[in-house]
């Protein structure tokens, strides 16, 4: 069953064309001149439920407007979208009880109180019984590791454990659509490790249906076997994230460790193109078709104490997609 449907869904901005410098705001007050800017063009998709998916563009693709939609937040210029049956813009109550927005860059907690203090807001706002809110507030806190830090106040918080409240708070209700929108921005490496691993529990074990936006690709990687890629507005790519590595990427990495020195630069580049050459490590870059000849007679004219066969890093292939996207606009 489809939880999202999205259909030609798209969403223009009328911006005003002002000419600089005093002259232009004089003029623009007698006379203005606007251009249409598509944020969403046309863009279709469906979401099974228990799906999480990622949702990928470089910074002004359309990411975040076809999120605000999807909950609401903004009216499309045309199209259709269904949520849990309902169409997010007419705002129903029943609707809005039933999924969450989390915006990495956008705080929902009371900044000078107490986190528990924002939590019970929410409860309140939700009508969440005692009951359930307590087994939820336990179960959240225990699993993100903050319980100590229920009384502490919001403005005191590190960026990380902010953010583990944030989802807290979006999920006190239990949405049945979870949209997260830059959930891991600014965070360290041990913060973004704890909030992917709890995404992905949280996904396992409730069937939430999960849409994330993520210029992080380790959180894509760590989370979403599928993808949806839009830029300038329009879907360009949804499938496997296996697939794209397909599509995308046409070679391979060769990671070798010798055993005696005296392999140059020289030497190998017969055999790719070599990313790095020093003491006793190499790394080729060498087209994905030929790893096994190319490695095979490596390991016959030296002597290797270790090889290892890899992907391009999914930023290089993703960045390939954008360029690739951005000639067919």
């Amino acid at each position: 069953m489809s939880i999202i449907e999205v259909e030609n869904l798209t969403k223009v901005y009328r911006v005003n064309k002002k000419k600089p410098g005093i002259g232009g705001a004089i003029e623009a007050m007698f006379k203005r001149e606007y251009t249409e800017v598509r944020a969403v063009n046309d863009v279709s998709f469906k979401i099974e439920e228990g799906e999480l998916v990622g949702f990928l563009g470089p910074n002004g693709a359309g990411k975040t407007t076809t999120l605000k939609m999807l909950s609401g937040i903004l009216y499309p210029t045309s199209g259709t979208a269904k949520v849990l049956g309902f169409t997010p813009w007419e705002r129903k109550n029943e609707y809005r009880r039933q999924f969450a927005l989390v915006m990495g860059q956008k705080n929902q907690l009371w900044w000078d109180l107490p986190a528990q203090e924002s939590l019970y807001l929410n409860k309140e706002i939700y009508n969440v019984p005692d009951d359930e809110y307590k087994k939820v507030l336990d179960e959240m806190t225990e699993l993100l590791q903050v319980k100590k830090l229920l009384g502490v106040m919001v403005r005191e918080l590190s960026l990380g454990e902010r953010m583990k409240f944030e989802l807290i708070a979006s999920l006190l209700h239990t949405p049945r659509v979870l949209l997260l929108d830059e959930p891991t921005i600014g965070l360290d490496v041990v913060a973004q490790k704890n909030i992917r691993e709890f995404i992905k529990e949280y996904n396992h074990r409730t069937k939430t249906t999960i849409l994330l936006t993520s210029h992080y690709m380790g959180d894509i990687q760590a989370l979403c076997d599928r993808v949806i890629i839009i830029n300038h507005g329009k879907k360009f790519f949804d499938g496997g994230l296996n697939d794209i590595i397909g599509k995308f990427s046409a070679s391979k990495l060769i990671s070798l460790t010798f055993e005696n020195g005296g392999v140059s630069k020289e030497d190998l580049l017969q055999f790719g193109e070599v990313l790095e050459c020093e003491k006793l490590k190499a790394v080729l870059k060498v087209k994905r078709e030929e790893v096994t000849k190319v490695s095979n007679q490596i390991l016959e004219k030296w002597s290797v104490l270790d090889i290892n066969i890899e992907e391009v890093p999914i930023e290089e292939i993703i960045q390939k997609v954008f360029v690739s996207s951005e000639t067919q606009a």
